[in-house]
């Protein structure tokens, strides 16, 4: 059954937001706002920072809070190097100028070293990060955004998005999506690029280009070496850290990606982003100009599509599925897990049959989710235990399935005996989760505070700590008022113990910038605040 497409775009002051939905049901939503703007594509030329041989990976000063982070895995054969004037004696003193040299290498004497690395320059095959040195200027462009306390993940290897065609200059090679499924066209397509491939670079044929004549194609490249005309300008005439090139919007880059033939149509509330999608679609000469729709209503948009509601769930652990089972959905800093249930499902006395139905159907919520929440990384799915093989092979060959349409890079195991199967996603952004919340304040992301018995406890131990230091016997105590109604509570006088206790004087006050959870001690003498130093 064919899979209907749609993409809705919501616009607000704040933000603009991308939701596209497969039949009716929200599957990927991207978040963008002018303090958040998306960077993956962006280009920069940055300065090395610093070469970490033992992690095999380069610190790059883009400009950023946190430095780019450049594995050597994502510096190709061909390493991009219009940046600086890197010489065989470079190579070979790269080691006092903080370049890292092979693992294999080490023990040899330096003449050796130096007698190998020589031959090797002369062949041409210098391993790329053996050229790298503190201080030296570098491109480099943005395959992952900052996560957390990460800062970007960058590559040497620089790719030009455009409409039809990706150009990536310092290669030469030819590539044609595989989504083009008809031989004859995906022949025609790379004997035409072939054709006008430029000196120095390498062009990969996008989905979209299916059907399109050779003269758009041309345009679309014409346009491509136009923009890598000025990058190159920019390269040789700015300093270190700058931006080179930054990649289309969020909303006009979806566009250009995932608007393709198989997609229905694309609704959208603002009038300014309609009209920049329709111009955008009729520059590149496509027929599916025909296909954007201005949406005019007093009712919100995303709350026509029934997008909102799904956006709610999406943030919740708790996952129902229609046949009454649920997911659980955990995030942690390590990875994420997916915990099946049969919730309220009740099917026929045969248990293996039950816990099949509800393992199918729970693997099309689980991929509709990770989508969903954009997860990232590793990911483990408690399935419900099965006996028999060829269950639990079907049930895996469904999750591969449902994946296949999953734009991320996923790498799924087998099923283990407790029905676990451990899988990788690919990850681009920050989830989800993280850009529509941030952490809570007075849990810190635990989702847990402490009891009020556990705050008595601590004021206890501080209270301890400074009579056995302090001669004054005289303390201020702030507490939130719910805190200090349980102090005063005149079933228990819970304070009027603590001092008896301590042969202590407590005022106890209200301070309604404190948490519930939140204490501070106070001399009655100086009014000096001392909690730092007692309640540790």
């Amino acid at each position: 059954m064919a899979i209907k497409r749609e993409i809705v775009i919501n616009s607000t002051n704040e933000d603009t937001r991308i939701a596209l939905l497969e039949n009716s049901k929200l599957v990927e939503l991207f978040v963008e706002r002018p303090d958040n703007e998306r960077m993956v594509g962006d280009i920069y030329k940055g300065r090395m920072r610093k070469v970490v041989k033992g992690m095999q990976a380069a610190f790059i000063d883009i400009g950023f809070p946190q430095d780019g982070f450049l594995h050597f895995s994502d510096m190709g054969s061909n390493v991009n190097q219009l940046f600086a004037d890197i010489d065989t004696e470079d190579a070979e003193n790269g080691d006092k100028n903080g370049s890292s040299k092979p693992s294999n290498q080490r023990g040899r004497n330096s003449r050796q070293n130096r007698h190998q690395k020589g031959n090797r320059q002369q062949k041409g095959d210098v391993e790329p990060w053996e050229l790298l040195r503190n201080g030296q200027e570098i491109v480099v462009q943005i395959v992952k955004e900052p996560i957390s306390n990460k800062g970007p993940r960058v590559s040497t290897e620089l790719t030009i998005p455009g409409r039809f065609l990706v150009l990536v200059p310092n290669q030469h090679r030819v590539g044609v999506s595989r989504k083009i499924s008809t031989g004859a066209e995906r022949r025609r397509l790379r004997n035409l690029v072939r054709k006008m491939l430029p000196k120095n670079f390498g062009l990969i044929v996008r989905t979209v280009a299916e059907g399109k004549s050779d003269e758009l194609i041309k345009q679309d490249l014409k346009k491509l070496l136009s923009e890598w005309t000025i990058i190159e300008e920019k390269i040789k005439n700015s300093r270190p850290p700058r931006l080179l090139f930054q990649d289309l919007g969020m909303a006009s880059s979806v566009i250009r990606d995932l608007f393709t033939e198989d997609v229905q149509r694309v609704v959208v509330d603002s009038r300014s982003l309609y009209r920049e999608i329709t111009s955008y679609m009729k520059e590149v000469g496509s027929d599916l100009v025909k296909r954007v729709q201005y949406f005019k209503s007093n009712k919100p948009v995303f709350d026509v599509f029934k997008v909102e509601e799904e956006i709610q769930r999406s943030i919740e652990k708790k996952v129902w599925m229609d046949n009454g089972g649920y997911l659980i959905v955990e995030h942690t800093e390590a990875l994420t897990v997916v915990d099946v249930n049969s919730g309220r499902y009740f099917g026929k006395k045969n248990h293996e049959r039950n816990s099949l139905k509800v393992n199918l159907e729970s693997v099309r919520e689980i991929a509709r989710q990770l989508r969903l929440r954009d997860v990232g990384g590793l990911i483990v799915i408690d399935f419900i235990d099965m006996e028999e093989e060829q269950n639990k092979k079907r049930v895996l060959n469904e999750l591969l399935k449902e994946f296949s349409r999953d734009r991320s890079v996923t790498k799924i195991e087998g099923m283990s005996r407790f029905g676990l199967v451990e899988m990788t996603r690919q990850r681009i952004r920050p989830s989800l989760i993280y850009n529509i919340h941030e952490t809570c304040p007075t849990c810190n992301g635990t989702g847990l505070v402490p009891t009020q018995g556990t705050v008595l406890a601590n004021v206890e131990r501080a209270l301890r700590r400074y009579v056995a230091t302090r001669f004054d016997r005289r303390i201020i105590l702030e507490v939130h008022q719910d805190m200090l109604d349980y102090l005063d509570n005149k079933r228990f006088g819970r304070r009027f113990r603590l001092m008896w206790k301590y042969w202590v004087k407590i005022n106890a006050t209200v301070n309604e910038e404190l948490m519930p959870h939140q204490f501070k001690l106070r001399e009655k003498r100086t009014r000096k605040d001392v909690t730092e130093k007692f309640a540790s």
